[in-house]
This record gives C-alpha cells, sequence and structure tokens, in this order.
C-alpha cells in the first residue's frame, strides 16, 4: 500500500503531521514515540525575536477539548537554527516551520531567514487568536491574507509556502482564495475557534488573556465542513486539522478534500496519537483494500 503524498511539492511518506503548538520543536515527544515515522513535523509559532508569551493561566480544560492562549512564547528564529533546528534534522521527516509576526515587516523579514535555511516548507501563521498584536485581523479577509501573503511570497521563493487560516470568519472560502490568488502553494485548517470559560464563583474568565483558542474533538465537525468548501473553492491543496483523535477522523478529512492531516490536541492527551492515527489508516486501507491512499483525498459524494 502507499501512504506516500504530495503536499506543495513535499513529498511526506504519509498524510500524518503533528500541528503547531502542539508538539514543541519535537523533543518533548522523543522518548514516546518514533520521530521518523511522522509525515512532517510542524514546529511551534517562531518569531523573529525571542517572545515570553501570555500571561498565567493561560490553558484550561473545557467541554470536548481545550482552551489555550500561550500567546506564541517561543525562543525566535536565531534559537531555532541554531538549536532545535540540528535536533530535529537527526530524524527521517519533514521539516515546516511555523511562521508568525505581530506586523507585515516581521512576517517579511522572518521568511527571508527561512527562505535559507534547512527546511521543507513554511507555514504561516495568520489565524492564531490569542495574539493581541494582530495575527487575527490578517487572516480574516481576503485582501488580508492576500496582502500578507503577496509580500512574504517575494521574499521567500526557495520553499512552499503553506497558508494557515482562521476559521473565525463568516466565509472560509473567501481568506482561501486570497492565499491562492497571492501564490501560496497550499492552505492549512482549520487553527482553534475563538472562545472564553468563566469562573462562576470568581464571575472572571479563567485565562488570564479572558478569551483563547479552543480545541479538541468538539470542533472536528466545523473544520471538516471548511476543509472541504476550501477544497471546492481553491485549487491548492489542504492540510486538514481541527480535533483529529483517530484514524477515521483523518480519513473523514481527507475524504473531505484534504491531501495532508494534522495532530494537534491529540499530542496533549496522549503523545502516541500520531502513530496510532498512521497504524489505523494503514488497517482501514487494508480492510478496505485501498491500494493508495490518494483515492481517498476528495472522494465524498454529496447527497
Amino acid at each position: 500500500m502507499n501512504l506516500g503524498v504530495d503536499f506543495c511539492g513535499i513529498k511526506l511518506k504519509n498524510p500524518v503531521t503533528v500541528a503547531s503548538g502542539t508538539f514543541g520543536y519535537g523533543r518533548e515527544f522523543e522518548e514516546y514515540i518514533d520521530l521518523n515515522r511522522l509525515g512532517a513535523i510542524i514546529t511551534k509559532g517562531t518569531t523573529l525575536k525571542e517572545k515570553l508569551g501570555n500571561k498565567a493561566p493561560r490553558i484550561c480544560e473545557v467541554t470536548g477539548g481545550l482552551l489555550n492562549s500561550i500567546g506564541l512564547q517561543n525562543p525566535g528564529v536565531e534559537h531555532f537554527l541554531k538549536e532545535d533546528l540540528p535536533f530535529l534534522r537527526k530524524f527521517d521527516t519533514k521539516i515546516i516551520v511555523n511562521a508568525c509576526g505581530s506586523t507585515v515587516e516581521d512576517y517579511v523579514e522572518l521568511c527571508k531567514i527561512l527562505n535559507d535555511a534547512d527546511i521543507d516548507g513554511v507555514e504561516l501563521n495568520l489565524s492564531c487568536p490569542n495574539v493581541k498584536e494582530g495575527c487575527l485581523a490578517f487572516g480574516t479577509t481576503y485582501e488580508g491574507v492576500k496582502g500578507v501573503t503577496e509580500k512574504v511570497r517575494k521574499v521567500l521563493d526557495r520553499k512552499p509556502l503553506i497558508v494557515k487560516l482562521t476559521p473565525n470568519v463568516t466565509d472560509i472560502t473567501q481568506p482561501a482564495k486570497g492565499a491562492e490568488d497571492a501564490g501560496a502553494d497550499g492552505i492549512s485548517a482549520i487553527n482553534t475557534l475563538l472562545g472564553m470559560k468563566i469562573d462562576i464563583k470568581k464571575r472572571r474568565p479563567i485565562l488570564a488573556n479572558n478569551t483563547g483558542g479552543f480545541a479538541g474533538p468538539a470542533i472536528k465537525p466545523v473544520a471538516v465542513r471548511m476543509v472541504y468548501q476550501i477544497a471546492q473553492a481553491v485549487n491548492i491543496p489542504v492540510m486538514g486539522l481541527g480535533g483529529i483523535m483517530t484514524g477515521e477522523d483523518a480519513i473523514e478529512f481527507m475524504e473531505a478534500g484534504a491531501t495532508a492531516i494534522s495532530i494537534g490536541a491529540g499530542n496533549m492527551v496522549d503523545p502516541e496519537t500520531s502513530i496510532r492515527v498512521i497504524d489505523e489508516i494503514e488497517e482501514f486501507m487494508k480492510a478496505n483494500q485501498i491500494d493508495d491512499i490518494k483515492k481517498l483525498i476528495g472522494s465524498v459524494e454529496m447527497n
């Protein structure tokens, strides 16, 4: 059986990747799983300079998932290139860097650096709902996505460019078209939904940032619907994510139109989730006599 897929020119041994912000830079999971088995590792959100993130508390459980308001805490791109990338390159898997910025200029300068780095692709984060400086604003409109993507595309000419979209919009196809029209090679969707949890005794939000990104199994139906809509609207490949916990979840996204999938909150519930999903996809293919996983992509037949 062939589990390999081509996502934006990145040859993945299987369609299973791990989502930004849930897997660190890989070290945290090395003792639990064989990183060589993953299709790709998408790094923690990385910025030009070190970022301390939001005040605590910044994560809490909710029904069907969790809320997080980490605020993109990371050591900055220079530290990543010096300390983290050499570690990641020890493994037989693709490395995609999630790139974040507070201004268009930040994105451009960061991607200039990443253009020369020993990585396989860049995931442009235009969707993080808990960063006050402006990530949400960049990703909510056709014009906003197109504008940032165009400027980044000019300096990122040697790496595939994937644009990660926020679901906190009325029509997800408009930002998706903005990314495609600006020259993006692929789309990643969805990021977290904006949510809030209140401590009813204190009458205050539990998160110090008041709101945060809602992730986990409860968002999967929304994510599947949006991935289907995006796949119908654009001609570039889509990476689907949002509540994937099992092989069946992953296959559902692929049948909706995703070429690859990414596991996020599942990594925090069980560090072996990604490997189990790979195994369960393979078991499904065997049981249903499917010799090539590409036959699943976009195979849903609507009523």
